[in-house]
């Protein structure tokens, strides 16, 4: 039994390790004015979604469809799959669970749908630990759970310049409540139950990025963990607290690396230029 592992790319996994670990990535898209691109290095770059903000060109994303969907399932069934599992970004965020679930209704193979309740690199690490089940001999439902399993310990931190991207975007759920502030404050922010939650407020992007350090020390308490920093179009701060935390996590890293990656061009475009972002995940 052959069982393949889809994601979204909103996961941020670099096209040389999806391949590597066998993951099929599926792109969302990003609009910029009337022209529409797949989400990757030949289609909508992160520098590419910055500068269009940066000049106040229009930007808004849209998901993959069903059709999309079940194209790649019958792709992956044609190459040998008998299952797949399909682990996507926070149904609350996205409709590309949704259109999974449509999708898997018409697949021609069993296809187990998962809702991460995450974005981004949290989502990225909920489809490797997929994989590293299906590795291992797993079932497609044995998969998801772990999937569902590492996205329910990760925690997923960041900073923002400013709220109005979110606030265009319509998906700054609780976090609202700062916007009266949103030029006077540098927002902190995390994903909780699949949506954007409000933290606290910092008045200096100086400070934001040593708060950034102390909660993930915090989040990876004595555990096993890996750590991403992620940022859109502010890769100096995002090396600062990629070094710090590499030092102050060393115990719990066991020989890792703190990894530090641009943030994908359609999570770019909702958070914006200078956002910065840090995920900690505990290991199964």
């Amino acid at each position: 039994m052959a069982v393949v592992v889809v994601t979204d790319s909103t996961a941020t996994l670099s096209p040389e390790l999806a391949d590597k670990r066998g993951i099929v990535v599926v792109p969302l898209q990003v609009v910029i004015g009337a022209d529409v691109y797949d989400e990757g290095s030949d289609g909508a770059t992160p520098a590419m979604v910055a500068a269009a903000l940066k000049e106040f060109r229009p930007v808004s994303t849209s998901r993959p469809t069903p059709a999309a969907l079940l194209e790649v399932y019958e792709e992956c069934a044609r190459r040998g799959a008998t299952e797949i599992v399909s682990v996507h970004l926070s149904s609350d965020m996205s409709g590309t669970f949704e259109s999974a679930q449509l999708a898997a209704r018409e697949a021609p193979v069993h296809v187990v749908p998962v809702d991460s309740r995450q974005v981004g690199v949290a989502t990225g690490y909920a489809a490797l630990s997929a994989a590293d089940v299906v590795d291992a001999g797993g079932s497609a439902e044995e998969a998801a759970e772990a999937a569902l399993e590492r996205a329910s310990r990760c925690r997923s931190l960041f900073y923002v310049d400013t709220l109005e991207y979110l606030r265009r975007g319509g998906r700054i759920g609780a976090a609202a409540a700062l916007l009266g502030g949103a030029l006077a404050v540098k927002p902190l922010l995390e994903i909780a139950d699949g949506r954007v939650a409000s933290l606290e407020r910092v008045r200096t992007s100086a400070r934001a990025l040593a708060r950034l350090e102390e909660l993930a020390v915090q989040a990876a308490g004595s555990d096993p963990v890996d750590v991403t920093v992620a940022h859109l179009a502010s890769s100096d701060r995002a090396a600062q607290l990629q070094e710090k935390l590499a030092g102050r996590l060393a115990d719990n890293l066991e020989g890792r690396d703190v990894s530090c990656a641009e943030l994908g061009a359609v999570l770019g475009a909702h958070v914006g230029p200078g956002m910065l972002a840090v995920c900690v995940a505990p290991l199964l």
